[in-house]
């Protein structure tokens, strides 16, 4: 069980799979937790390792394969520890020591900027060039990295929003003081799926008095539309001709066929409600802004809404030459943004380089020293796996990992905690001088999340 869990580390760590992991679509992407979502796995152990580096990406925007790395480090300290006959509860016990004690320590590190806003900004820049160093379009990551801070630190005063739609043929383009009403119902046609059925008509005549008919059933449903007195009309469906017809005569604006995501996020920043019913529109929450407009960016039409009631809207528009760069500009935005948005809940910064994890390995290093009897070898397990990042990052840069490491965890004994890797040089330098900046959240979530799911998987007895 233990073998199949280092397969996940390894092709993180020396494989840069690149290409066609889909027969039907090209994928080109260094990020790990796209890599590990495409890859089929049946052991529900080694899904587990997948799921933790999900939930760290998501949550987090980055760590997750640290996360995983680090979890595969413990498992292989286990299969060790098992190997000197040590009994796995005494593995849990002195790993959930070992594992406070490198929190306790991480606390003591951080610094916290908020006060001063520019040193905040620069903080958060540093942060985010951290985050795009590893990734594909890491050449513009200054760029990047200043787009993401800027709509992060904008986005309580901002009050524009882009949505990524057009509005109806012969509508107004331009609504001041809008009413906004976002539904989800259908305004293309009322027909019944009903299976085994036929309708026969024997005259043209018949023929118009159907599509009359049908044309009186979508007018009654615009009128009880127009009841919620709304200008504008946001639906996630599509909306017929005669439809917009009648919105048009009555001067309504139409936006039909919404992006499912930007339609919640929508009427998230609007604080409105999402119809899927027109029976009480006195009991509807519309949606309202002092402007929409149709506006044109780099040859593409768009929606601008300005003065949303919520003031937290930003929107930035990605172009690049091809949907694969398009797709992991996206990917590596989110990240940024992702570990931002934590930065800003939580300020507080690490050191990188693996000088944090040279910290928290050395603290419970120390532990062990005042442990006995087997205790003191599962903590020092522990630190030894610890060490294992920065030894990685070392490794994959191709220095001499062992040669650094020892001068790292030199410099910390001589009570340079700042201290990391510095792999355009390949020496170990101050993290503070090289910008090398990391948030504290993810540091702290990557020890607890890698620690909590060793620990649950040493405690399963099978796998039914």
């Amino acid at each position: 069980m233990y073998e199949t869990c280092f397969f996940f580390q390894d092709k993180i760590l020396r494989y840069n799979m690149s290409g066609g992991l889909d027969a039907d679509k090209l994928l080109i992407t260094n990020n790990r937790t796209m890599i590990l979502s495409k890859i089929d796995v049946d052991n529900p152990v080694v899904k587990d390792l997948v799921d933790i580096s999900k939930v760290q990406y998501d949550e987090v925007g980055d760590g997750s394969k640290s996360v995983v790395v680090l979890a595969s480090e413990l498992l292989r300290e286990t299969e060790n520890l098992l190997g000197q006959k040590i009994h796995l509860q005494t593995i849990i016990t002195g790993w959930s020591k070992a594992t406070n004690e490198a929190l306790t320590v991480l606390e003591g590190v951080p610094k916290n900027n908020s006060s001063n806003l520019e040193q905040f900004k620069s903080d958060l820049m540093n942060i985010a060039r951290t985050t795009l160093s590893s990734k594909i379009l890491q050449e513009k990551k200054d760029h990047l990295s200043k787009l993401c801070v800027d709509a992060i630190l904008k986005i309580h005063n901002k009050t524009d929003f882009l949505l990524g739609e057009r509005i109806g043929t012969n509508m107004p383009k331009r609504i001041e003081n809008a009413r906004i009403l976002i539904a989800n119902i259908p305004m293309n046609t009322d027909k019944r799926k009903v299976s085994d059925s036929s309708v026969h008509i024997d005259s043209i005549a018949k023929l118009v008095q159907l599509e009359l008919a049908k044309n009186e059933k979508m007018k009654d449903k615009v009128e009880k539309i127009l009841q919620f007195s709304c200008n504008v009309f946001i639906n996630r469906q599509l909306i017929c001709d005669y439809a917009n017809q009648l919105f048009a005569e009555k001067g309504v604006m139409t936006i039909e066929h919404a992006d499912f995501e930007g339609f919640k996020r929508l009427a998230q920043i609007l604080d409105a409600d999402i119809v899927s019913t027109l029976d009480t529109p006195d009991e509807i929450r519309l949606g309202k802004c002092i402007l929409i407009e149709e506006v044109i960016v780099n040859e593409d039409k768009l929606i601008k809404l300005s003065g949303v009631i919520q003031g937290e809207a930003c929107t930035i528009v990605l172009h690049g030459a091809t949907q694969q760069i398009l797709d992991e500009a996206e990917r590596l935005i989110h990240d940024a943004l992702c570990v931002l948005s934590q930065t800003v809940k939580e300020p507080r910064i690490c050191y990188g380089g693996g000088a944090a994890e040279i910290l928290m390995a050395t603290a419970v290093s120390q532990l062990a020293e005042k442990t006995s009897g087997e205790e003191s070898v599962v903590i020092e397990s522990f630190a030894h796996a610890l060490r294992q990042l920065p030894t990685i990052i070392a490794d994959n840069a191709g220095y001499d990992s062992a040669k650094l490491i020892d001068n790292l965890r030199t410099a910390h004994a001589l009570g340079k905690s700042a201290f990391g890797l510095d792999m355009e040089k390949g020496i170990t330098a101050d993290m503070i001088e090289l910008g090398i900046l990391e948030p504290f959240y993810l540091k702290r979530q990557v020890v607890i999340r890698a620690a909590k799911t060793v620990e649950m998987i040493l405690c399963l007895d099978n796998i039914i």
